[in-house]
């Protein structure tokens, strides 16, 4: 089955009368209360129609529409300024900014950003993609209208998931301390990807439900009122506002340590009472405000409500059911699930193996860990740079832990690899998902950087394993180290072959020949081995010269031994890799090759992605544009071949 078009979506949309009637986001202030409702569900709506056919992150941005409009009623994001944390909660607002035309182009090619970007609208005013940024820019903002002479808004709303993250901290720190006229909007719905963890997430859940908080509210409203002369203005400003209150025996103490005003919590889902208490923070001009604000994830489609998990992230599914389709993997197992499945076999010969993750179980394939061993299982929160400094406490200790993140976000934790891990030598495995061109998120998620800013750490090895099978056997492999290593694979499928045995050890620094041959060799790194060798069959049935392909397995340390006797015995070399060029797998082999003096007189082309950021698509449209599949190949060996 094909992937659905922007086209298809577009046919597919119902009706939204009153959202299409909109021509500005002005208007959306002239709305009555009744109108707001009904825009709010046509709105979640358009949503669900058409993320059913693009993809994407359903729920958070269900979940955020009442507070998306409450925001666009009370504030002019012409001149005052808004900053979404990580971004995949902003579909309501790109729909009602602007967007509602191009919005069935959703992270398609060509299309519209599943996130915020400057150059998209002048009313996304922030860049996002990762976690926990929004404070930090908001307070800059702040500072720079303060500088400016000007008297805008500034507000940022962040998650209570995001709130989990250091860089977040530090912004209330710096924000509290400098005292800048500031909106922090906490969108509080109990859950970021998966469920929150940690203390901080238990306590802002803390209600005033209990028996007890009830009858010292009605105390104090009491003690309030017998105050001579001002006592019933006292209580009636307590209860209109109820932050004062709250606040003692809420988050609001949290907050107000940060020297923020508290005011909250609203229920999110309340356009008139979100407008309110909207106007009642930017009342406040000595400093900054917080207002909490509880939402529903996937509220308004009720399969979403039910499986706010699931639909965070999701992709094509029938509207009317939110049961996926899934268009074309058959049976296929994903790298991902390989790895949860290796994970767990090895866990069970190996008690040392503690496994490891930043907010997503589910996205790395550690949720199978979890079940099997929740004794072993480590769930930190959106917090990668704690996550790689507890990996490195734990591998100190004798255990073997495994820290499976993102590629993209791994970056995030770069100086505690370096720092904590590498500069220590600790058995610490990276299990780095999503490494290379991920597709629809784009350009903030694409994993095209790691081999890069890993390659040249001591310590640390780095393996690349070409599908599933192999897969298997480098994180075996990995385990049996004395340091560091890190494995880079990549989203989505495998490719079907056989897992025959147990995972066994690699010897370190030895690559595979998989095809020998003559005339030119192609040697190409993990993802990219595969549709090499397709393009060797391609140009050996065509010119009938059969390239040598060659999988290095080991991007550090080389193949050394193999990759000179390569160089030795081809004058024409291909290097392909599903990353970065500057400083990639391909840097790396030419350093070698040139200071063993194995360069002269030969032709070598590297093939990667190049010194831009790629944007939004298909995975296969955005290999197609890199240049790197199994025909862009078979052209390059071909062109060395016509050389002289």
């Amino acid at each position: 089955m094909s992937q659905p078009t922007s086209r298809e979506a577009e046919a597919a949309l119902r009706p939204c009368p009153l959202l299409q009637s909109l021509t500005s986001p002005a208007q959306i202030a002239t709305l009555s209360d009744a109108q707001l409702a009904q825009l709010a569900e046509e709105v979640r709506r358009r949503i669900v129609d058409v993320v059913s056919h693009t993809g994407g992150h359903l729920a958070p941005s269900l979940g955020v529409t009442d507070l998306t409009l409450a925001l666009l009623a009370c504030f002019d994001f012409e001149h005052d300024k808004l900053i979404w944390d990580v971004g995949h909660q902003a579909y309501a607002y790109k729909l009602l900014t602007g967007r509602r035309d191009v919005f069935p182009t959703l992270r398609q090619w060509g299309g519209i950003s599943g996130f915020p970007r400057r150059t998209e609208s002048p009313y996304d005013h922030f860049g996002v993609g990762h976690s926990s940024t929004s404070i930090s820019a908001a307070l800059g903002m702040a500072l720079a209208r303060d500088l400016s002479g000007l008297h805008h808004h500034v507000i940022a709303v962040i998650g209570d998931g995001s709130l989990t993250g250091g860089e977040a901290f530090e912004g209330l720190n710096l924000a509290g301390h400098m005292g800048r006229r500031l909106i922090v909007v906490l969108n509080d719905n109990e859950i970021s990807i998966s469920p929150n963890v940690g203390a901080l997430s238990r306590f802002l859940s803390r209600t005033l439900s209990r028996r007890w908080v009830r009858q010292a509210r009605k105390d104090v409203l009491s003690l309030l009122r017998a105050i001579p002369r001002i006592g019933n203005k006292l209580a009636e400003y307590a209860i209109r506002g109820e932050w004062s209150f709250k606040s003692f025996f809420t988050p609001g103490m949290l907050f107000e340590a940060f020297r923020f005003t508290y005011i909250g919590p609203v229920n999110g889902h309340d356009i008139p009472a979100l407008h309110r208490h909207l106007q009642m923070a930017a009342a406040v001009e000595d400093g900054p405000v917080l207002l909490h604000v509880r939402t529903h994830k996937g509220k308004g489609y009720a399969p979403a409500e039910q499986d706010p998990v699931h639909f965070h992230g999701v992709g094509h599914f029938h509207p009317e059911t939110g049961m996926p389709i899934i268009p074309g993997k058959g049976a296929v197992p994903s790298f991902t699930s390989i790895f949860g499945k290796t994970l767990v076999d090895l866990a069970e010969q190996d008690r040392r193996i503690i496994a490891i993750t930043a907010a997503m179980p589910e996205g790395t394939g550690t949720s199978a860990f979890q079940e099997r061993f929740p004794d072993r299982f480590v769930d930190v929160g959106i917090c990668e740079q704690h996550a790689v400094t507890f990996a490195a406490g734990l591998a100190c200790q004798g255990y073997r832990p495994a820290v499976a993140i993102y590629s993209t976000f791994l970056q995030r934790a770069y100086d505690q690899i370096v720092h904590d891990v590498c500069l220590q030598n600790l058995p610490v495995t990276f299990c780095i998902d999503r490494a290379g061109l991920v597709g629809e998120d784009g350009a903030t998620h694409h994993g095209v950087f790691d081999i890069a800013y890993l390659r040249h750490i001591p310590n640390i090895s780095l393996l690349a394993p070409r599908d599933e099978d192999q897969l298997r056997h480098c994180l075996a492999t990995a385990f049996s180290l004395p340091g560091p290593c890190a494995i880079r694979y990549p989203r989505g499928a495998g490719y079907g072959v056989p897992m025959p045995g147990t995972p066994r050890i690699l010897p370190v620094g030895q690559g595979e020949v998989l095809r020998e041959g003559s005339g030119v060799a192609v040697i190409a790194a993990g993802s990219r081995v595969h549709p090499a060798l397709r393009a060797a069959a391609k140009v050996a049935e065509q010119r009938g010269v059969s390239p040598l392909v060659f999988d290095p397995v080991w991007l550090k340390p080389l193949p050394e031994a193999q990759l000179a006797d390569i160089a030795r015995r081809f004058r024409r070399i291909v290097i392909v890799e599903e990353g970065c060029l500057a400083g990639g797998f391909g840097s790396a082999v030419l350093e070698f090759l040139s200071d063993n003096n194995l360069l002269d007189g030969r032709r070598i082309r590297r093939m990667g992605i190049g010194d831009a950021f790629v944007e939004h698509g298909s995975q296969t449209r955005l290999r197609e544009a890199a240049g790197i599949r199994a025909h862009h190949i078979a052209a390059v060996v071909e062109e060395l071949l016509d050389a002289d």
